[in-house]
This record gives C-alpha cells, sequence and structure tokens, in this order.
C-alpha cells in the first residue's frame, strides 16, 4: 500500500506541479518540520512550491531551512487564497481532519487540485484522493522521510535532513516516548550521515527560552494539582497568567510533560485559557494504556494518540477544571 502510495505520487510530477503544503494551526516542530522537508524535495526537482501555515508559529522554530517563505494566513490572506486557487497539488501534513486548519478549509474544500495527507494521527478524514496515514509512527517527518526515500534518496539534503530531523525528535520527546523504534534510530543516523547537526538543533529547541516563560513554568508548576487517590494531575494557566509572563506562542510547548514526570503519575492535564479566542485549550498525556486520545473524544471534543491528545472547550476555566476532574474520576478504574 506504501509503494503503490509513492508511486502514485511520484508519477503525478512527471510534469512541473504547482504545489501548496500545508501544516495544522498553531504548527509544532513535525508539522513545519514535515513541510518545510518536503518543500525542499519537490523545489530541488524543480517544482514550484509554497508552505501556507494558518497562523503564527513558535520563534524557537524560526531558523529551520526555508521557513522565511513560509507564508501566514492569517497576515496574507489574499495571497495565500490565491496560491490555494491556483494550486495542481495540495498537501496536508500533520493533521487528517480539515478543521484543524480552519478557516482555511473552505478554499480547500473548494479547490479541484489534487489532495495529498500524510500524518500519523488516529480516524482521518476521507477527503484526500492520496493519503498514506500510520498512526503507529512516531511522527509526520519519518513518514516523510519514508516517501521521500522511496521517491528519490539522492535528492534528500542537509537542509531537508535538518527539517526532518527536528519534527522527529520533538514529537518523540527527544526519542523517550514508547513510538520510538529502532528504525526510528535508523532514520536519524542517515540523517546525521548528511551533515545534520543534531546538538545545534536541540539547542535552539530547548536552550534559547525567555526569561518569561521560565517564569511562567513556575507559575504552571505552583497551580499543578493532583485527584487523589487516582494516579493523576492536572495545572491550568490563565489569561492573567499567561498576560503577566508577557506570552509569547510556543512558551507552554512541553509544560504537560512535567506533570507527567511525577512517580506513579499515568495522566497529565493542562488547560491554557485563551479569551480572545473564547476557548480554553487542553493538552492530555499519559504513560501506559490509559487512551487520551479517546479520553479526549469522549469528553473534550478532540483527539490525538494514545498517549498524547488534545482537546478544548468553550465553558469558562473553573467550569473546565470541574468537568475535567469529574471526567478523570469516571475514568477511576484506569487510574488507580
Amino acid at each position: 500500500m506504501f509503494k503503490e502510495f509513492t508511486q502514485q505520487l511520484s508519477s503525478r510530477f512527471d510534469s512541473p506541479q504547482q504545489c501548496v503544503i500545508l501544516p495544522h494551526k498553531n504548527p509544532d516542530g513535525d508539522a513545519l518540520g514535515s513541510t518545510l522537508a518536503l518543500a525542499h524535495f519537490l523545489k530541488n526537482k524543480g517544482h514550484q512550491c509554497h508552505v501556507i501555515s494558518p497562523n503564527e508559529y513558535p520563534t524557537f522554530l524560526s531558523w529551520l531551512p526555508g521557513e522565511e517563505a513560509i507564508i501566514c494566513f492569517t497576515k496574507e490572506e489574499e495571497k495565500a487564497i490565491a496560491l490555494i486557487d491556483n494550486a495542481s497539488v495540495i498537501f496536508t501534513l500533520d493533521f487528517n481532519a480539515l478543521g484543524r486548519i480552519a478557516p482555511m478549509d473552505e478554499y480547500i474544500k473548494k479547490s479541484s487540485a489534487l489532495k495529498v495527507m500524510i500524518d500519523h494521527h488516529e480516524a482521518p478524514q476521507d477527503y484526500a484522493q492520496l493519503r498514506y496515514s500510520n498512526p503507529a509512527l512516531g511522527s509526520t517527518c519519518e513518514m516523510v522521510y519514508n516517501v521521500l526515500n522511496e521517491w528519490d534518496k539522492a535528492t534528500v539534503n542537509k537542509d531537508i535532513g535538518t527539517c526532518l530531523y527536528t519534527g522527529i525528535m520533538t514529537d518523540s520527546g527527544s526519542f523517550r516516548f514508547p513510538s520510538t523504534t529502532a528504525t526510528t534510530h535508523k532514520i536519524v543516523a542517515s540523517l546525521l550521515e548528511l551533515g545534520v547537526n543534531h546538538a545545534e538543533i536541540h539547542q535552539k529547541i530547548y536552550d534559547s527560552y525567555r526569561f518569561e516563560r521560565l517564569q511562567l513554568l513556575g507559575i504552571c508548576l505552583k497551580n499543578l494539582r493532583r485527584i487523589e487517590p487516582l494516579k493523576a494531575v492536572y495545572t491550568s494557566l490563565s489569561q492573567n497568567e499567561l498576560n503577566q509572563c508577557d506570552f509569547k506562542k510556543g512558551d507552554t510547548e512541553g509544560f504537560v510533560n512535567y506533570g507527567l514526570s511525577l512517580e506513579g503519575i499515568k495522566l497529565a492535564v493542562i488547560l491554557i485559557e485563551n479569551k480572545q479566542e473564547g476557548i480554553i485549550k487542553m493538552s492530555f498525556r499519559s504513560k501506559g494504556d490509559f487512551d487520551v486520545n479517546q479520553f479526549a473524544r469522549n469528553y473534550f471534543n478532540g483527539g490525538g494518540h494514545i498517549n498524547a491528545a488534545g482537546g478544548a472547550s468553550h465553558e469558562s476555566l473553573e467550569t473546565t477544571r470541574k468537568k475535567l476532574e469529574q471526567s478523570i474520576l469516571d475514568n477511576s478504574k484506569h487510574l488507580q
């Protein structure tokens, strides 16, 4: 099935194509790494290619090769729409539901371009004519590596490798999550052989935080609560607390994992208030067989992977806290 996907995809590119590549809203290292890697590859093969991000992304990703050419939909809407309208191929990477790019989704639905999905999340929607979906893999960057390696290994260079390494590293929790396999490490080894500087990438992602981010982390840890006697914790950040620390996009990346680092804890959740959007954004992390993908789907209009998922609430922060506590108690037999 994978070989059929790559054969059908590569055959479409026998003639020059106008391509648009899309990551999900609030793109992370895997979303930006995979889209930029694919863009480099296609440009090197002579195709026109544009990456359009639905909104802004964290500054700690702004060094990625090719990042300066990304078009931000919220800043250059007319240009983005024109490129989508003129595209012959549209790639959607690291997401599998068009709602993840709203309001851009309406323009994608209208487009007559060939739509290609490459993604590792559960329950993909049926909007793409070509689809490479595998929730067993730890990152979309690993999937893009597989595609490019099968398509034309010789075209994969250091810039492409740098983008792919970034996504694999960030989505694997620096290679500590269960989805990291021997194959993952073999892929990483091949990227290092291209000259990818893994130490520099780690430093740029994890060792370049602002002072205010660490202050915000302190507040987040102070707000940590355990739901006794269960193996579950949660924390929250209000809009006022975010404002106090001059919040920038990406500042809360990884905060939810601190709760999961506690001995014996199986579930950690963070709630982040966004007054402008009128929403409480939620991240869920788990260890073992507690399925946060299903938990997020059942209670908070979310989803993702078995051990990492997202969700949202349109109620107040206090009401959401209470609903979260009750939903955890409803699943107490799995958290003892």
